[in-house]
């Protein structure tokens, strides 16, 4: 006869009774207060990526709204109705520099997707996500730009907005070695993505399960090799390149995969095109994503950040959100400092295996 294995039922205040953790949860939660929506400032771009969500769907044929005014009429509406926290992108809004700042005054937090060739103000004091596809060489080939790191290190470099955001694609995971050189011997910080394709996309940066491995060996190897320089954490790494997307995982907060109205994402949540319109049934932070393979890291600071009480059920699993939450809150909001990680290991999703 086999013996019953217990598990202990863990209550949240014996949680929290561990010093460090008690004080990470009230750094924490002192920003709940956070409520995003996304704004496609503009359909033109610079550059053009394999891969890239914007030029897919509809959304890339509709007529710009110029008008700084209307902007501000918008921005004044979104605070009305509860939102704290914009997300400027685009394609790329560098090129509607008096639109960002309509938006800063109306809305002072929150963040600018970009591809870090044209400097943006700053007097516009949001924080800056910087997008990086491989090294100089790679983004010729992927993204058509030459020299395109050492021209984005020039534009942000000592500039404390600046997030380089790293994408690992299939093809180049190894590269980030010497990208992370050049960011961190700029004084920059950098956090972590990881290529999701968009809807009908067959091209060579998807991930393979073998690949998703390797980004997670790497990601650690980062961790321990550039800690003054990396946004990031060990259980970022293990929900980003889980054989299962973050919908599997964590079920997608946002509209376009929730389709409950009464509370978070569900009744909050728009995404805002480039003409003002919105359209429930395709808002995320990504449109036109494959949701199935969504390993964003967008996505994840609201569809992992939102699963407390499925990470309170013992001291490893929470100290592990803590540092997810820890890592999304460096990388999103400025001026918050990034603690150092409460846990060293590889925790697994809840309900989950590690892989």
């Amino acid at each position: 006869m086999s013996q019953a294995v217990q598990i202990q039922a863990w209550r949240f205040s014996d949680i929290l009774a561990e010093p460090r953790v008690r004080e990470r949860w009230q750094k924490v939660r002192n920003y709940f207060f956070l409520r995003e929506s996304t704004y496609d400032m503009t359909n033109r771009c610079n550059i053009r990526c394999d891969g890239c969500y914007y030029y897919q769907g509809d959304k890339q044929f509709l007529e710009e709204n110029r008008d700084p005014e209307a902007w501000r009429r918008l921005m004044q509406e979104e605070k009305e109705r509860g939102i704290t926290y914009v997300v400027l992108a685009g394609a790329e809004p560098s090129l509607v520099p008096d639109l960002l700042e309509v938006c800063h005054q109306e809305m002072p937090l929150g963040s600018i997707a970009t591809n870090g060739l044209n400097r943006i103000s700053e007097s516009v004091g949001y924080s800056i996500h910087i997008s990086v596809w491989g090294n100089d060489h790679t983004s010729q080939k992927t993204r058509g730009a030459r020299d395109m790191l050492r021209r984005q290190i020039h534009n942000y470099e000592g500039d404390p907005r600046a997030v380089f955001v790293y994408t690992f694609t299939r093809e180049n995971i190894d590269e980030v070695y010497g990208v992370m050189e050049q960011i961190s011997r700029s004084g920059c910080k950098a956090t972590f993505n990881v290529f999701s394709a968009p809807v009908g996309y067959r091209g060579s940066l998807r991930h393979t399960p073998g690949s998703l491995r390797r980004t997670r060996e790497v990601m650690q190897d980062l961790l321990s090799r550039f800690p003054e320089h990396t946004l990031f954490s060990r259980y970022n790494a293990v929900a980003h390149t889980h054989r299962l997307g973050l919908h599997d995982l964590y079920a997608c907060s946002y509209p376009r995969m929730n389709p409950s109205r009464d509370i978070g994402l569900g009744r909050s949540f728009r995404q805002y095109r480039a003409d003002l319109s919105w359209d429930r049934r395709a808002a995320c932070c990504v449109p036109d994503t494959d949701c199935a393979d969504c390993r964003h890291y967008a996505s994840g600071s609201a569809v992992v950040t939102a699963r407390l009480y499925r990470h309170s059920t013992d001291p490893a699993t929470f100290k592990s959100w803590l540092d997810y939450v820890d890592t999304y809150l460096a990388v999103w909001v400025m001026g918050y400092e990034k603690g150092e990680n409460l846990s060293e290991d590889l925790v697994p999703p809840p309900r989950h295996e590690i892989y």
